[in-house]
């Protein structure tokens, strides 16, 4: 009953914040939260990877024909994690079973002395089942981001959490052959993200 509850209440919180996203929200206040968002790195070039998730090894290599879109980030991130995953899961609720079966979202968190693969399977679980979670030591971890680049930096903190971990905010979109496509700035609105799986979706 309590589970039942904790789950209805985190919904709840996602839907406020949803709406807020679509109508209230504006990129460039966000610059100036405590959380802050760093930049690309270097220039993306992409490549294989291996990760842990809650049943397995999962590589790049053998998402092979899906769309893959993916994320860096952690799962106590306060604002920026939670926007771009609402933001990526309306736009899989706008696809129809055909293109969801062709998708799949990749959370990686960039944060494993916290976050192991049975948080990120729980935290990736109140947005949507094409979303999964995954990690893997620092130094691997630090070679995908490098590939992708990402970057990320840990920052204490007074809060109860101890640190919080400053990161960029893109969201990679890799086509059906493992080869990065594009890049999506935070902020991308739902139908864009939805225009641009389908365009990869179509492609042969």
């Amino acid at each position: 009953m309590k589970t039942n509850v904790f789950v209805l209440s985190v919904l709840f919180i996602l839907s406020i914040l949803l709406t807020w996203l679509l109508f209230f929200w504006s990129p460039a206040e966000e610059q100036n939260a405590t959380h802050k968002i760093l930049g690309i790195s270097v220039a993306p070039t992409g490549g294989d990877f291996t990760v842990k998730t809650n049943n397995k090894d999962l590589s790049l290599h053998g998402l092979k024909g899906k769309v893959v879109l993916l994320y860096f980030g952690y799962t106590q991130c306060p604002d920026i994690c939670p926007t771009s995953l609402a933001l990526m899961t309306e736009a899989f609720k706008k696809m129809d079973k055909t293109a969801l079966d062709s998708v799949q979202g990749l959370f990686i968190s960039v944060d494993p002395k916290r976050d192991n693969p049975e948080k990120l399977a729980e935290y990736t679980s109140y947005f949507h089942p094409n979303i999964i979670g995954a990690t893997s030591d620092k130094q691997h971890i630090d070679k995908i981001v490098k590939q992708y680049g990402a970057s990320y930096r840990i920052v204490n903190s007074d809060s109860a959490m101890g640190y919080i971990v400053d990161h960029s905010s893109a969201t990679y979109l890799i086509d059906k052959k493992g080869q990065l496509r594009e890049t999506l700035v935070h902020g991308t609105m739902p139908d864009k993200i939805t225009s641009a799986v389908h365009k990869l979706l179509e492609e042969e």
